[in-house]
């Protein structure tokens, strides 16, 4: 190994083909991406980091971290994302100038929004105006190309010399690792990187720059808020952004089980709380059920765990009227905003903040409650009755009952799940069963996110499914092409109603609100004449793609197919054709006009 620039904490150096001296601006960038422990960088290569890519190919060895490509920004950025709902860690992504970054926007938002760490590198063409090519470096240099995505991201920088870069990534790293966690951005200049810079300089090793330790509660806080949960007689915990950590997943059990609380769930962040518990509460979609509603409109101590939107459940419980129980909130989300985007929502009462993250409050309070005696358990009520679908169709609900056939007894993971499903279409009993949603609530994101959490989790033994929407998977189908081409199994099912018909309701809304005709809802969102045919896109991308299954008889057979493609290391698609006027699990449904 190569002992230049040797120090306490220093990196050890790769033996290098280069002569001694021979070094660039790149190959400080590549080393220290391999120093801050990136695993992977997806990217969709570019001209502007031609130096980089050089140095992690002639330099690194394409290890450690190893490129993986992919037909477009989106899609790599969305990898790093699925990769660290999973891993707990981030891994990197790199996109071209500022025209890749452009295409990057949608995924860096919902990374934002989820609250996800994504280490996301770029580069801009030369700054220095007399070393630009005519036109093309022209195009791709912005004055200020953070900006961009300023709004949504924790950081981000341009180092202007090569000296300033270990400096920048170090820090991009403690960044997107420190809770709240979140996107940052490092932009490096083109001319840097392809500056001759001879022998190496001493770099810093990532030991000394870690994030911090997770801090500790306020203990008057704490302990006024064990004394608020103690004397309560109806408590009711919200498990909403939490960590995918076994050990924290048992001491939320815990925590529930010695107060006797009720819990609810949110589908969009994935696993919180064993659904078949006694103290599992009523089921919700992307909203509070009108039952979970009832039972915090009832509840004297309230327990949030950053649950997405306190404020706006509370206020959908209540309405006008004064909120009966106290307000516990355990988040540190408020640090996280500037005031362009409103994802930080309704502003929500608290009478106790403690200002940590959800897993430390649960560990500090643990302690400090006075187990209960269970209370008796409440007679089940009948859920709401819901039109009876055909024999010939496939409805959203009976897809999920299909896929727990086909799937037995298998360990699964289900990376994402259709709109049409609610918090109970699928039994979770640990933290890695359902990943939850994308965080920004747009489309086209699913399936390079299926495509990195099922990167992390090859070779645990988990089944990785993820159950996307035709909208969805139609603006992101090629991100399969590198789920095929690294060999990451992986099966998607493709819940296709022929739509966007998460709008068609809302057409069928407004023309009702205007007494206008509610058959026209369906124009300019029907995705048909013709249908695309998305197995063959699959197959497109070197995947085996099944369907369009329309048979509900033929569905458990096709899907259990999928799964003996995915367990032999392949990466399956199942187009399935659903009728979308019927049942969800939550026995809501759809009106079917």
């Amino acid at each position: 190994m190569n002992d230049a620039g040797q120090g306490p904490g220093a990196i050890e150096r790769p033996a290098l083909a280069n002569e001694t001296g021979d070094y660039w601006g790149s190959d400080v960038m590549a080393l220290m991406l391999r120093e801050i422990g990136l695993p992977y960088v997806a990217l969709n290569p570019g001209a502007s980091y031609r130096g980089l890519h050089d140095s992690l190919v002639n330099l690194l060895g394409n290890t450690e971290p190893q490129m993986l490509l992919c037909l477009h920004e989106e899609h790599a950025v969305a990898i790093a994302h699925g990769y660290a709902k999973v891993a707990g860690k981030p891994m990197g992504a790199i996109v071209h100038s500022n025209v890749g970054l452009m295409h990057a926007t949608m995924a860096i938002f919902n990374a934002w929004c989820d609250r996800t760490p994504v280490i996301l590198f770029g580069a801009t063409g030369p700054v220095a105006a007399d070393q630009r090519r005519p036109w093309i470096d022209w195009i791709h240099t912005a004055a200020d190309q953070g900006a961009l995505i300023r709004n949504y991201t924790k950081w981000d920088d341009q180092p202007n010399s090569v000296g300033a870069v270990p400096e920048s990534v170090l820090r991009a790293y403690k960044m997107a690792t420190t809770a709240p966690q979140g996107p940052v951005y490092v932009c490096f200049d083109a001319a840097l990187q392809e500056q001759r810079i001879g022998d190496l300089p001493s770099l810093p090793g990532a030991q000394r720059f870690k994030a911090p330790a997770p801090a500790a509660p306020d203990p008057a806080a704490l302990q006024d808020a064990a004394a608020l949960l103690n004397k309560a007689a109806r408590p009711v915990i919200l498990v909403g952004r939490t960590s995918r950590s076994e050990e924290a997943w048992a001491r939320r059990v815990q925590l529930a089980e010695a107060l006797d609380a009720t819990v609810l769930t949110d589908p969009k962040t994935g696993s919180g709380f064993p659904t078949a518990h006694r103290l599992q509460g009523p089921p919700a979609g992307n909203q509070p059920s009108p039952e979970a509603l009832a039972v915090l409109r009832e509840a004297d101590a309230i327990l949030s765990l950053d649950w997405v939107d306190l404020g706006g459940a509370l206020k959908a419980a209540c309405g006008d009227d004064e909120l009966k129980g106290k307000v516990i909130l355990a988040s540190l989300d408020h640090q996280l905003h500037n005031g362009w985007s409103m994802d930080y929502q309704a502003l929500p009462p608290a009478d106790i903040h403690l200002a940590v993250a959800p897993d430390i409050a649960v560990a500090a309070l643990l302690p400090l409650v006075k187990p209960r005696a269970p209370r008796p358990a409440a007679a089940p009520q009948p859920a709401e009755a819901a039109p009876e679908a055909p024999k010939d169709v496939i409805t959203p609900v009976s897809l999920a009952g299909a896929l727990r056939e086909a799937i037995g007894g298998r360990t699964t993971t289900l990376i994402r799940t259709p709109l049409a499903w609610g918090g109970h279409a699928w039994e979770v009993a640990h933290p890695l069963d359902m990943l939850g949603g994308d965080g920004g609530g747009g489309i086209g994101g699913g399936p390079g996110m299926a495509v990195g959490a099922a990167l992390a989790l090859r070779g645990s033994g988990r089944l990785p499914i993820a159950v996307l929407g035709d909208g969805d998977t139609l603006m992101g189908i090629t991100a399969l092409w590198t789920a095929v081409h690294y060999r990451i199994p992986l099966m998607i099912v493709v819940a296709n109603n022929n739509s966007f018909f998460n709008d068609e309701l809302h057409q069928d809304r407004m023309a009702r609100q205007r007494e206008r005709p509610v058959a026209n809802r369906w124009i300019g969102q029907r995705i048909a004449d013709p249908e695309p045919d998305i197995a063959t896109l699959a197959r497109g991308q070197g995947a085996t793609g099944y369907g369009p299954v329309r048979d509900p008889a033929e569905l458990v057979r096709t899907l259990r197919q999928a799964i003996e493609t995915v367990e032999a290391g392949g990466v399956a698609l199942v187009d399935v054709r659903v009728e979308p006027g019927y049942a969800t699990s939550m026995g809501a449904h759809y009106s079917r006009r």
